[in-house]
């Protein structure tokens, strides 16, 4: 019998009334495991209806009562860590070992929300004139949704919704409908945790629930993770609306590797840097700039190590790197490789004929390199989200500089070298958000914001961290003026003195 999974509103499981579904499969073996309902107008109205209900008591309740929620919900997360990696393995393909580290990530930013309490506190200026004081202080939203990826159905979302209720908001999740099922066991746990009902809602299903909740006017802000064009398009439509948006999009980030790096440190790195995941992740390097002449050496070291990379089913604890989320996007990401020739790209290893043994029907893709790439090749313009590098040639410094500050995006980038100078002109004149000094993928730990410049960002506000906090929280600003307890009325003895 086919699984089923459905929504979650008020505190409890909600069966799909829509009569629509959208098959969930297993990367893989291809097979279709599991249904997703498709929310209604209607069911994405009553999940925010239920979020509007318990935020008239969860936006006024006490910090204490809130963090010693999430401090339960820290502990079940801890213990069912191994259980929600099996969930994500099973709908998104990704070895178990990268679904442990992504739970792993997420449970950092729920760490953070158990100490809101620092974040959340106020300003106070006394004697701004005479007996007038001048506070500042942050207040909850009310109800915030977020629209989250399938590359990390449980770390996006964790990067959201444990901030936002921390800070006084209820909120509404719609995860992708490719891996659903990791949204539901989060919300079981909140639930066990002691959540209130209603604090947290999840609904399922395609671009009628996500416009729904761009356009319903009790949702007040929107947080999302995404390709571009549909962070572009949630920035645009949420706005419209009058809602606070964060809308992290796509990326081309680019390691540079410069003549006095460690090669076998940058291969390794780039290695891991692009094929992680099967390269499905926004921070994965998938440009390799190679200043002067370590390109030969630094392509046969890469080609070396991604040759060794063993590529199985995801469950299985020899695979390195597991399949891609559906067969379209396997055959997408394999049409950049199979025209590269074509648009001037040297073809180093080509892995779009990959299967493996006892799971033909697996949505498999090889590692691919490719060399010599010129910047007007496909593989080099489009975010491909797939195990595909690119390396490209530069004589300078300055022009690798120069060709990365010229991409469209802006959200990661590192630079490898052991020149401290030269990392430190990097890291001051690179136009983008995220900066490694000689680490592959530099994602912020928790209480430093994650986010990216130019068409990687649509909104003023970076994601967890401080920003993530005065996101979901607007400020106010109290002035305050009492008279001295010694001008009191006649009469009115409050024990004070008359005279000072």
């Amino acid at each position: 019998m086919t699984k089923i999974v459905n929504h979650w509103i008020g505190g409890k499981a909600v069966e799909g009334a829509s009569g629509t579904f959208g098959p969930v499969t297993d990367p893989a073996t291809g097979a279709v495991t599991t249904k997703v309902a498709f929310a209604t107008v209607d069911e994405v109205d009553a999940a925010v209806a239920a979020a509007k209900d318990a935020w008239a008591t969860w936006g006024t309740s006490s910090l204490a009562k809130r963090t010693a929620i999430l401090f339960k919900f820290r502990a079940l997360l801890d213990e069912h860590r191994d259980e929600i990696a099996e969930l994500i393995t099973a709908e998104h393909g990704k070895v178990h070992s990268d679904a442990l580290g992504e739970v792993a990530r997420g449970l950092e930013i729920v760490e953070l929300a158990c100490g809101i309490t620092v974040q959340l506190k106020g300003e106070l200026s006394t004697e701004v004139a005479s007996r007038v004081d001048v506070s500042s202080i942050r207040q909850p939203l009310g109800v915030v949704a977020g629209i989250t990826p399938f590359n990390f159905p449980a770390m996006v979302p964790m990067w959201m919704f444990p901030i936002a209720i921390a800070c006084g908001n209820t909120f509404v999740l719609k995860p992708s409908e490719k891996d659903p099922s990791v949204s539901l066991k989060l919300a079981e746990l909140l639930a066990e945790a002691g959540l209130p009902d209603g604090v947290f809602n999840v609904v399922q299903g395609d671009k009628v629930a996500v416009d729904r909740l761009l356009e319903h006017p009790d949702v007040k802000a929107v947080s999302f993770v995404g390709s571009t064009p549909i962070a572009r398009y949630i920035h645009t439509t949420a706005a419209a609306n009058g809602k606070r948006v964060q809308a992290l999009g796509g990326a081309k980030n680019h390691m540079l590797v410069l003549p006095d790096a460690d090669l076998d440190a940058a291969a390794d790195a780039a290695v891991s840097a692009a094929y992680g995941s099967a390269g499905e992740r926004c921070m994965a390097i998938s440009a390799v700039v190679a200043v002067g002449a370590v390109g030969d050496e630094l392509v046969d070291k890469i080609r070396e190590r991604a040759e060794k990379i063993k590529i199985g089913p995801g469950n299985d604890p020899s695979s390195e790197m597991g399949p891609l989320i559906t067969k379209a996007h396997r055959d997408k990401v394999a049409s950049y490789v199979t025209g590269a020739a074509a648009q001037g790209c040297e073809v180093v290893l080509d892995g779009t004929g990959h299967t493996v043994e006892g799971f033909e029907d697996g949505h498999w893709v090889g590692l691919s390199l490719l060399d010599r790439v010129p910047t007007s090749a496909d593989a080099y313009r489009d975010e491909i989200f797939g195990p595909v590098l690119c390396v490209l040639r530069v004589d300078t410094y300055e022009e690798g500089v120069a060709l990365i500050n010229a991409s469209p995006f802006g959200n990661g980038t590192a630079i490898f070298t052991r020149d401290g100078g030269a990392a430190r002109r990097f890291q001051l004149e690179i136009e983008a958000g995220m900066v490694g000094v000689n680490v592959p993928i530099p994602v912020p730990v928790g209480y430093h914001s994650f986010g990216g410049w130019k068409d990687s960002l649509f909104g003023d506000h970076h994601i967890y961290g401080n920003d993530g906090t005065h996101f979901y929280t607007r400020g106010k600003v109290v002035t305050t003026r009492w008279p001295d307890p010694s001008e009191a009325p006649s009469g009115v003895d409050l024990g004070f003195p008359r005279n000072h």
